[in-house]
């Protein structure tokens, strides 16, 4: 505990680098933005969760999914959902979908391929049943939330009803509230990452990719009430979605009669999204990477950045 809690003061205390330079809007709906990153290729907009920044996907610029598939033959577009406002307070996940997510779709010229990161993915699986995409890709996306282990269920339930109440008050759930249902899933990881960070040369490459994933892991702004209800009450508790009774803009979404073809990319390590939460509802790639790893991991150009371009370049190909 002593060593976690040096680790814990290093990374409190580390040098931070300087963000990648931001990137020119395209696109602007109400609060949300999306951010152009350029490339020849087709178009795709990539859809973030609402729990942490979208900067997963743009984490440094030697470390970024985004400015390497404009390098490498794709055109993507990040939506950035940006904070959400006190009369936001009643916006469903279903109403950002309805409201900020499907105006920056319209706003491109040609259809593009749409491509969702954990709870991303579920919104543009929605998205895709409005509005036809040249394709779908789910990356460590829910859908199946009968798939989570009843522990995780049971324990964000119990996070709900002690917090409820303040959220509605307030008219958002603070993001810290889910951090600590994240927390719990593996509590031993969370203390001994610290212990490992201590170990390190302060400043080398590890560290600094420590301190700029931690720091995005520990960002974020709230959800909207609205947003934090039917996450938790719908999807999670009731599984609208993996019963087939999730309506979003007065249609019913279901991933296998989405017209465009789908990729579900999954991990079978992955502790915050199982593989039993995914829909499968079209080709589907398993990595061993975890839940970030897939992304920003050592193996995630290999894993997946290069079989992801391959997929938005030949679906385009053959369309």
């Amino acid at each position: 505990m002593a060593a976690a809690l040096a680790g814990l003061k290093a990374y409190q205390q580390a040098d931070r680098t300087d963000p990648p330079p931001p990137m020119p809007v395209a696109a602007q709906s109400g609060r949300a933005r999306l951010l152009d990153y350029g490339g020849s290729g087709p178009a795709a907009i990539f859809v973030p969760s609402l729990i942490n920044p979208p900067t997963i996907l743009d984490l440094a610029t030697d470390n970024s999914l985004l400015r390497w598939l404009s390098d490498n033959g794709v055109h993507p577009y990040l939506v950035d959902w940006g904070a959400p406002t006190p009369e936001e307070s009643a916006l469903s996940v279903a109403g950002h979908v309805e409201t900020l997510l499907l105006p920056l779709i319209d706003a491109l010229d040609a259809p593009a391929h749409l491509v969702g990161y954990c709870m991303g993915g579920t919104m543009a699986t929605a998205a895709a049943a409005l509005r036809t995409p040249l394709s779908l890709v789910t990356m460590a996306a829910p859908w199946r939330f009968d798939g989570f282990p009843d522990e995780a269920r049971d324990g964000l339930n119990a996070l709900w009803d002690n917090a409820q109440a303040t959220a509605r008050d307030i008219g958002a759930l603070p993001m810290e509230v889910l951090q600590t249902g994240f927390w719990k899933l593996d509590p031993a990881r969370t203390v001994s990452k610290f212990e490992m960070f201590g170990k390190l040369e302060p400043g080398s490459a590890r560290a600094t990719g420590f301190v700029a994933l931690e720091d995005w892991a520990n960002d974020g702004p709230p959800l909207t009430y609205g947003a934090g209800r039917e996450l938790i009450e719908d999807l999670f508790t009731a599984n609208v979605s993996g019963k087939g009774e999730w309506r979003v803009g007065g249609v019913i979404v279901d991933p296998a009669a989405l017209p465009c073809p789908t990729l579900d990319i999954i991990s079978s390590s992955d502790r915050i999204v199982p593989e039993a939460t995914a829909a499968r509802a079209g080709e589907v790639i398993t990595l061993s990477q975890g839940h970030v790893g897939m992304v920003v991991g050592g193996r995630g150009r290999t894993a997946l950045w290069e079989p992801l371009g391959q997929w938005l370049s030949q679906v385009q190909h053959n369309s």
